[in-house]
This record gives structure tokens, sequence and C-alpha cells, in this order.
């Protein structure tokens, strides 16, 4: 076993205190009139539309155009895009194809004082920039860059149709590519460079790469075939967003108007009041119950809490800036409670083995080991949930998402909205749980051991 010095209590609680004001503060600067924001705090949380409101706008085609379903689902299949990729996920986007109208409701911004929504509406509907690429070159931001961002082998206006087919050996789902006449040159030219080297070939809608098929063969006729291992509501997305790049109109405003909060911001200052008296007992009842154990566990919670609100805020650089439902903060409070019960699973091992006559040290290292299977099963199963979660209900080209449509393949994902911030929240909860509640907390324990008047058996549970 090996010894864990005093200094590392102080350097992981100085650590946890420094996150969890920056977490719920933030960092920004001032010169003048000018701030500029280096970590979100806890205020700058983007709310979803029940908390807050957002925005209802109605889309249709330009006076006189006759679009056909498969433009609509084209044009919804973008505005959806263009939502993921403001991480917004608690929005609404349908379609009516009898009147051609693709209906769109998102919540605020953060950050809004004078938000100008026709801006927003502006961007939404602008017709979108698809572009072919040749490889998959991508800078920290994930734009295109070297061969990637210099060679652009074909633009929307030289797609005529993408489509869904199935393999008639296999039955497997594809999307078969038409082209104008305009790209065939150059896509011939393209697939007869890269096809000896097995080379790609992204597709970018607008800054985002929504697919990197490998180039099997030439094609000279301008007609391709897009495989990898689709279901038939995958390989329709990736169909539509090819052909919402290809759109032969823009998008107009039929109308627009801001919508209110379904449940106000009321009922989520009620939930987040619910969530701080909460921990207040819970800390009360840990550190009478467990004493020094109590305290530990008290910190990691600290922690735990403020790293999901930094998972929220974009504080990582990992994880983006996250739209908060009230559904998510049910995720966050459920989380701090499955920490709490694997606090008290491990600080009652401990208690048993004290009482059984060891030492504090040796049975804090027993304790937490014998702990760490059950407090494992319990967080595997809630994650397996959350993933489901966020696949079933997250955008189709999230990871999550991915890994579902390969597990549930028959089920087919649903849409985006507030049950995926709750399965966001719950899984970085979960996560952060084996980080603070276990790991640092082992640290913290063992670490003030070595301190000769806090090494008493009764301050960690045990008999006096």
């Amino acid at each position: 076993m090996k010894k864990v010095g005093k200094p590392v209590f102080f350097i992981v609680a100085v650590l946890i205190a420094l996150l969890t004001y920056t977490a719920f503060f933030g960092i920004s600067t001032s010169f003048g009139d000018n701030t500029t924001t280096i970590i979100k705090g806890a205020d700058q949380i983007r709310w979803g539309i029940d908390i807050r409101g957002g925005v209802d706008v109605t889309f249709t085609p330009p006076e006189g155009v006759d679009a056909t379903d498969e433009q609509m689902s084209a044009a919804q299949a973008i505005i959806e895009q263009r939502l993921v990729s403001q991480n917004i996920t608690d929005s609404e986007v349908y379609t009516d194809f009898q009147k051609d109208r693709v209906i769109v409701r998102f919540p605020w911004k953060e950050d809004e004082v004078d938000f100008n929504p026709e801006q927003a509406i502006k961007e939404l509907g602008e017709t979108a920039l698809l572009t072919f690429r040749e490889g998959i070159e991508l800078d920290a931001d994930g734009m295109p860059t070297g061969v990637t961002a210099e060679n652009i082998i074909l633009t929307g206006a030289d797609v005529k149709e993408a489509r869904v087919a199935f393999d008639q050996q296999t039955g497997e789902a594809l999307v078969q590519l038409e082209l104008n006449d305009s790209g065939k040159a150059s896509f011939a030219e393209a697939t007869r460079k890269l096809y000896p080297s097995k080379g790609v070939i992204s597709i970018w809608m607008d800054d985002t790469v929504i697919s990197y098929p490998t180039v099997n063969a030439e094609i000279s006729d301008g007609s391709a075939v897009i495989q990898g291992s689709f279901t038939a509501d995958s390989a329709k997305a990736l169909a539509d967003r090819i052909n919402a790049g290809a759109l032969p109109f823009k998008l107009e405003t039929q109308n627009y108007n801001s919508i209110d909060p379904t449940l106000g911001a009321g009922a989520k200052d009620a939930m987040v009041l619910a969530g701080f008296i909460a921990f207040a007992l819970i800390s009360v009842y840990m550190i009478v119950i467990y004493r020094i154990q109590g305290v530990v566990a008290v910190i990691a919670l600290v922690g735990q809490a403020a790293g999901m609100i930094a998972a929220i805020t974009g504080y990582f650089p990992v994880f983006p800036s996250f739209t908060l439902t009230l559904p998510g903060i049910a995720g966050i409070i459920l989380s701090i409670g499955i920490g709490v019960d694997a606090n008290v699973l491990t600080a009652e091992r401990v208690r048993e083995e004290l009482r059984l006559g060891k030492t504090v040290q040796g049975s804090i290292e027993v304790g937490f080991k014998r702990g760490f299977t059950a407090i494992l099963d319990s967080n595997l199963t809630v994650i397996l949930v959350a993933i489901i979660l966020m696949g079933a209900f997250g955008p189709p080209s999230s990871i999550m998402a991915t890994i579902y449509n390969k597990i549930f393949f028959f089920f087919g994902s649903a849409t985006t909205g507030s049950v995926y911030s709750f399965g966001y929240t719950l899984l970085v909860g979960i996560i952060l749980n084996f980080i603070f509640g276990v790991t640092a907390s082992r640290l913290m324990l063992r670490s003030l051991t070595n301190f000769k008047a806090l090494g008493k058996p009764a301050l960690f549970g045990g008999v006096k």
C-alpha cells in the first residue's frame, strides 16, 4: 500500500475549492466597457425553453416555389444541424408537408440582454453550404485544415439528389448520390486520385463534417453510393443533410413570435433551492454520523456538483456549453444522490473494518476496495441508462446516438429535447462521482490518517 503524504488532503481540497469558485462565478477581465469572459460561470448557463422561453418561427419556401416532401425534409435537416452546432439541444423542429412549412422553437441564449431574434432566424433560414472535400484533416476546433481546407471537390450546386436505398443482397441501408453534369468531371478526377490509396472524401455542412466515406472505386458517371453500417433512419438523416445543401431556394420567415416558458424561472428557482436545502441536510447528516469521513464526503460532493456545473457552462474544452432544462437539473440532483450513496457505502465498509479491530489506514484501504465493487456495478447500470437516453433523444450525429443506433437499431432515435439534458447531466455526474466520490475521497482520507491527532478510530466512525 503506497503511502499518501500529509499535503495531499490540502492539495485536493484547494483544487476542489478553485474548481468550485471558478465553475460557479467564472473568470472574466474588464477593460473600459469591454468585458472578456475567460471561463463562464453558473450565471451564464443556457436555460431551456421550459425555464426561460424562446422563439417560435415558421419557415416556408419563397412565394411561387412548390417544394417537394424531400426538399422540405432537407430544409428541416439543415435547421436541426444548425441548432445542434450552436449546442441548442432543447429545441423543437417539425415539418408541415401539406402547407410546406417548417416550424421551429428554440430557447434564448444564456447571455441575451438585447437579443436579436431576427438575426438568429436569418442564420437558421440561410441556404446551407455543402462541400465535398479531399481527406479529413481537422484543426483543434474541428475546422478543415491542410488539404481538406484547400481542395474542395464539389459544392451543393453540383449535387442533383441524395436518396436512401438498400443493398439487394445484404439489405443494408445506404445513400445513393446523383451529381449534376457540373460535378461529374471533378468527382471522377478526385475518385481516380484517391481510390488507389483508399483515401477519404469528407462531406461538410457549413462548418460541420457530417460524413467521411472511403473511396473504394473510381466513379466517372456521377452516381455514387455511400455505405457505412447505416440504419434506415441514419441513412435518411445523411441524405436529408446532403439534399439540404443542394436546396434551390432560401427559406423565408412566414412569422415569428416570442414564447413564454412552460414552467418558468420560478420552478427552476424552487428546484435549485430544494437542491441546496437537501445538500445542506445531507452534509450535516454525513458529518454527524461519519465524522471525518463525512467531512471528506461533503468536500467530494461539492467537487462533484462544481464539476457538473462546469460541464454545462463549457468550462472544459471537451464539453461545449449546454442547454439546461428542468429534467437536466433533476439529473444533477439525482447524480449527487448517487454520489451520497457511494460515500455512505464506503463509509460503512470502513466502519465495519474498524469494528473488527483493524487499523484506520488498513480499514480505509479495505473499505474502499470492498465498497468499490458495489459502487461500480450500480453506477455502470446508470451510465447505460444515460447513454440510452442521450442516444434516443439526442442529436442523430452525436456519439451517443451512434452507439444507440448500433445497439438498438430496431428502435431508431427520437428527437432532441429535455430528456437529452437529463441523460447528459446524469452521465456527467456519474463520471464525476468516480473522480471525486471514489478517488479524491480515498486520497484525502489516507492523507488525514498521517496526522496523529486525526488517526483515532473514533473519528472515523469506529468504537471509542
